[in-house]
């Protein structure tokens, strides 16, 4: 849009918002037919076409402003301020023609809103259902058109993409619902700018638009480290505490399965006896005992070389070999696997099967007493009763 902004100040030599939105829009509309006739009748993807016209286009407005600070009244046009932007060089009717352009926007999102949104996800669905689709981009494009030139002075032409992209960026990684999106692009974009406005205002000289920009990508950048569902760190922490927790479980199931195989008479598990059974070294698996005792699922003998369950310890044991082998069961009697393919499957899901879903296992499965290897399957007593709800001989445990 730069050639045109320079057009359009070029038409009556003065800085009149009303023709350089003009001219910004028909050159707008220009690159988008240059960049629609280079798709059509070449290879090239839309990606590389855009970059192509952008360059080419971006060139001439370079040279064109360039032309206009030679000319007598050049260097007092202001027009130099849509390269780097400077909010402090707008005024009353540059003001107005934001207010303007903002209102239109939302006037237009807030009528076709779902068409914009068949036309962001599915343009074929929406035009066979009859949708104006090609009416709904273009206005879009005109809208983006204005929003961009009126953005232009206070943030300058390099920058403008960046207030552009930044907030709905942003958003995206905040919520997954088109119209939180819009919202929270539309109040991070206000908050960025009024944010970044004062903080230039608080030096001397110090640039505004870059200064919106910033205050723009601190936001981004905590969104992408902390946002609750996509931040980066947030995931690190996920599954750091899903490895630990899955860790934990294999150590309780692991304590059931030799208690199991005691009859359930022994008072405890020994460290020794565990580490035999997960195939780990002796000072791994206190590591493991230790992080029971601050779970509060295990307790640990004077001497440190026995584990016994704690009421909870003994439902969650419960309940991950509950998981398992109706899962095994599942797999052998309605997916028809043979019960010697089910145990890495079961070993991996056992740790996710929610409630509902052992629910409907069980009910499936017409609350089977034990899995295809003849081992009891734990019941719902000793998953959700108390300590007093475990087979004969366990009270040790």
């Amino acid at each position: 849009m730069l050639p045109g902004i320079a057009l359009g100040f070029l038409w009556n030599d003065t800085k009149d918002p009303l023709a350089i939105l003009i001219g910004a829009t028909l050159v707008g509309g220009l690159s988008m037919l240059t960049v629609s006739a280079i798709t059509r009748t070449t290879r090239l993807k839309e990606d590389a076409a855009m970059g192509l016209v952008l360059s080419s286009f971006y060139a001439v407005g370079i040279c064109l402003i360039g032309m206009i600070q030679r000319l007598p009244s050049g260097n007092k046009s202001g027009i130099d301020k849509f390269l780097f932007g400077q909010a402090a060089a707008m005024n009353g009717s540059d003001i107005a023609l934001m207010a303007i352009t903002a209102g239109l926007t939302l006037l237009f999102v807030t009528v076709g809103y779902r068409g914009l949104l068949t036309l962001s996800f599915h343009r074929a669905f929406g035009e066979s259902l009859g949708l104006p689709m090609g009416f709904l981009h273009h206005a879009m494009m005109l809208l983006i058109s204005f929003a961009v030139v009126t953005a232009m002075q206070a943030v300058g032409v390099v920058l403008v993409s960046a207030m552009l992209i930044i907030p709905p960026a942003t958003a995206c990684l905040l919520t997954d619902r088109m119209h939180r999106v819009l919202i929270l692009s539309a109040i991070i974009g206000v908050g960025t700018a009024a944010f970044g406005a004062f903080l230039s205002f608080l030096g001397s000289n110090l640039p505004t638009g870059p200064f919106m920009v910033l205050a723009g990508s601190f936001v981004f950048a905590m969104a992408f480290l902390f946002s609750p569902q996509q931040g980066w760190l947030t995931r690190l922490w996920r599954q750091k505490t899903q490895k630990c927790r899955i860790e934990r479980e294999n150590t309780l199931k692991a304590m059931y399965h030799l208690a199991e195989r005691h009859g359930f008479r022994e008072e405890g598990i020994t460290l020794l006896e565990l580490a035999n059974a997960r195939r780990e070294p002796l000072e791994q698996i206190r590591l493991q005992s230790d992080d029971l005792l601050r779970q509060k699922l295990a307790t640990l003998t004077d001497d440190g070389s026995m584990l016994h369950f704690t009421p909870e310890g003994w439902r969650k044991a419960c309940a991950v070999v509950r998981n398992h082998r109706l899962w095994e069961l599942y797999l052998t009697n309605i997916m028809q696997y043979g019960a010697d393919h089910v145990h890495d499957d079961a070993e991996k899901i056992e740790h996710v099967l929610g409630e509902d879903t052992v629910r409907q296992l069980e009910r499936r499965l017409d609350f089977p007493q034990t899995d295809p290897h003849g081992k009891p399957i734990p019941g719902a007593r000793e998953v959700h009763g108390s300590s007093k709800h475990r087979p004969a001989g366990t009270t040790g445990y």
